[in-house]
């Protein structure tokens, strides 16, 4: 079983790559694999698609997407919504829109965030509608909306905070078990 980690900001010191990090240190028996986003991609434009191709970065991503049992995406929250960088690179992971099912198609995705006052609640809902329209199967048992996140984080980037590296444990191991009872269909084309 493979869950692909992705998410974080271009900060270098993002709370929410520091996150997904930390998943990856409570839960080691599970293959988190942490895939980094390139904020170098170009903003989504289908005439350099038409004329390029996509860039390496994704197809490493749509590759990744395709080969995962499972998606944790570590959001931040901007302007109450979806950040603009990890939108970006989920759109071009689903262009040509024929590789969505391949790409996406009934990949179960479970949501974490850390921002400010209110965590990331308004981004991890926002991103539900893209979850739909790219036939994705969010899991919402358990959630993790790490507010304050400043304070919850120490200086070299570990949360700090037990009860939230707890429920955090908690969403990782809660996830992986549901990618293992109701795994993935793969398209069969």
């Amino acid at each position: 079983m493979r869950i692909l980690a992705l998410g974080g900001s271009l900060r270098e010191a993002s709370f929410n790559r520091a996150l997904l990090h930390e998943a990856a240190a409570l839960a080691p028996e599970i293959d988190l694999g942490l895939v980094a986003v390139a904020g170098a991609l170009p903003l989504f434009d289908q005439d350099i698609l038409d004329r390029d191709g996509p860039p390496a970065e994704v197809l490493r991503l749509k590759e990744a997407l395709a080969a995962a049992d499972g998606l944790l995406l570590g959001t931040p929250e901007y302007n109450w919504s979806i950040p603009g960088f990890l939108k970006n690179a989920i759109d071009w992971a689903s262009r040509p829109a024929s590789d969505i099912p391949e790409v996406f198609g009934d990949l179960p995705v479970a949501l974490i965030g850390a921002g400010g006052s209110a965590g990331t609640r308004l981004a991890q809902s926002a991103w539900l509608p893209v979850f739909r329209y790219l036939r994705m199967r969010p899991w919402a048992e358990r959630t993790l909306y790490v507010d304050r996140a400043r304070e919850r984080f120490d200086d070299q980037g570990r949360l700090s905070d037990d009860a939230a590296r707890e429920q955090l444990r908690a969403v990782v191991a809660g996830f992986a078990a549901h990618c293992a009872e109701l795994p993935r269909t793969r398209s069969a084309e």
